[in-house]
């Protein structure tokens, strides 16, 4: 049995991955005509969002399993970062406040332009007074690469999050370290989908053996510890032998080197760091000394060390494999296939509405009667029970997290969806409630009457003509999800 502390720290990590895996075989096998040298990146697969996924759905789900793992922290800032944030001029940290139901006084933030964004804020939180109140740090990438391009074959679609705050603290901190550096080994213009890269040979010498090499040395000289001590090192970068060379030059083990999913996920750009942290701090025994750092404009490095406390929280399962191409161009709006005439309607969203309704939409709120227990969706001032039908007697109850069920379910092909086919159907809440709504991440002939489900927040649709999305909750199957480990003192490879 863990011991109950009161110490400030890092509370927990997550990370989530969409369920799509994109076979990286069958990118080549479309690209094989004209650029034959993708072959050597062509192993395994990697994370590809749904099309109702973007980074703000992603950071969510990152965020509710935060909730989950630490459900008594009050978080009182939150921060979203990302490279891909769907809104120039919108709070998009506000959309996910809103779905997690985040007090409206705390403090909301996005940060942005840089890969490392994430891991600044979190050296930032851990270096802050004891006292600081919970803050929750999400990042979350969506990136889209120029189809035959390497950053094709290597990004991942992905989000992680950390809390940080007084409690059982999975890990504190030792030792920070930062560096700026107007180096460019990659940019993207505003208003483009597409990021231009320069020589991996050179950003490894120029950038991370130098500038990486470097705040990585002065973290542990101000931690106080030496290369050989540490027992998890997380790095991304954009080949596995740039960690290498780093760890070598440091003089920090072979085995301490962190995986980074890249067989199985994919490079997720800022959320990276924060996810092969949560790697790291789960593989770590207690007392181990777990180093992390970001690359990219300069470098920031982070000293934890890792506490007896379990890593709360599921990991993410295999996913499924994906071997449509054109369904992944498809749903990045790559391509624009010929949907017909039953695509063509005007999505134009009302905003005073949409404001009005916010409650509804943003954090699934039903009512329950106080009379009798009815639950309804929506909310209304009249109770739907014909054996109550009380006035005014509703009170807000949400049904983002209760578990639910199939009632009855519907395999649409003919109305319109960017993921044929379109299915929905009656769902019946534990403790109250039924509603009809959408299914996603739904498999053809899945769906059966009792078949449990989860609540997951999505793209409802897509304004194209004015740029605007509109979110609200849909269902989805429960799956098996890998557990968090318990502590041992096998090392991730």
């Amino acid at each position: 049995m863990t011991e109950e502390r009161n110490e400030f720290g890092l509370l927990a990590t997550t990370r989530y991955v969409p369920r799509l895996r994109l076979e990286r075989g069958d990118v080549l096998a479309q690209h094989r005509w004209m650029a034959p040298g993708l072959k050597t990146l062509a192993k395994g697969r990697r994370a590809m969002a749904n099309w109702d996924e973007d980074s703000v759905t992603m950071a969510i789900e990152a965020a509710r399993q935060l909730r989950a793992a630490s459900p008594d922290a009050a978080v009182a800032e939150l921060t979203l970062a990302s490279t891909t944030l769907p809104f120039a001029e919108r709070l998009n940290a506000g959309i996910v406040a809103s779905a997690l139901g985040v007090a409206p006084d705390a403090v909301l933030r996005d940060t942005a332009s840089s890969p490392r964004a994430a891991l600044t804020e979190l050296s930032a939180a851990l270096r802050r007074p004891a006292n600081t109140a919970a803050q929750m740090l999400l990042a979350s990438e969506r990136r889209i690469a120029r189809p035959a391009s390497t950053q094709e074959m290597i990004f991942g679609d992905g989000a992680a999050g950390a809390l940080v705050g007084n409690g059982s603290p999975i890990a504190t901190l030792v030792a920070s370290a930062s560096t700026h550096a107007d180096l460019v080994d990659h940019f993207r213009q505003a208003g483009e989908d597409h990021e231009y890269g320069w020589e991996e040979r050179w950003v490894r010498d120029e950038g991370y053996m130098k500038i990486a090499v470097a705040t990585l040395r002065q973290c542990l000289k101000d931690g106080g510890v030496s290369a050989g001590d540490i027992g998890q090192f997380a790095m991304p970068a954009p080949l596995a032998r740039i960690n290498d060379a780093v760890a070598k030059k440091l003089g920090i083990a072979p085995a301490a080197l962190v995986s980074a999913e890249h067989d199985s996920v994919g490079a997720l750009g800022c959320a990276q760091p924060l996810a092969m942290l949560d790697i790291a701090l789960r593989a770590a025994v207690p007392g181990a000394l777990v180093l992390v750092a970001a690359f990219g404009s300069g470098c920031d490095a982070l000293l934890l060390r890792r506490t007896a406390v379990p890593c709360p929280g599921p990991v993410p399962d295999e996913g499924h494999p994906e071997t449509s191409y054109m369904k992944y161009l498809s749903f990045t709006r790559q391509i624009d296939l010929a949907w017909g005439m039953r695509a063509e309607m005007d999505n134009k969203t009302a905003l005073t509405a949409a404001w009005r309704d916010h409650a509804r939409a943003s954090r699934f709120e039903a009512g329950r009667c106080s009379a009798c227990g009815t639950v309804q969706f929506p909310r209304a001032r009249l109770c739907v029970n014909p054996e109550c039908r009380a006035q005014d007697t509703q009170a807000p109850t949400y049904l983002a997290d209760p578990p639910a069920r199939v009632m009855s379910h519907t395999t649409d092909f003919l109305g319109y969806t960017p993921d044929p086919p379109f299915q929905f159907g009656h769902i019946d809440f534990e403790g109250g409630g039924r509603v009809l709504m959408e299914f996603t991440d739904t498999d053809v002939g899945e769906l059966e009457v009792g078949l449990p489900l989860r609540m997951v927040y999505r793209v409802k649709e897509f304004d194209h003509q004015r740029g605007f999305r509109r979110y609200f909750w849909k269902a989805t199957p429960v799956r098996t999800t890998a557990s968090s480990p318990s502590l041992s003192t096998t090392r991730a490879r």
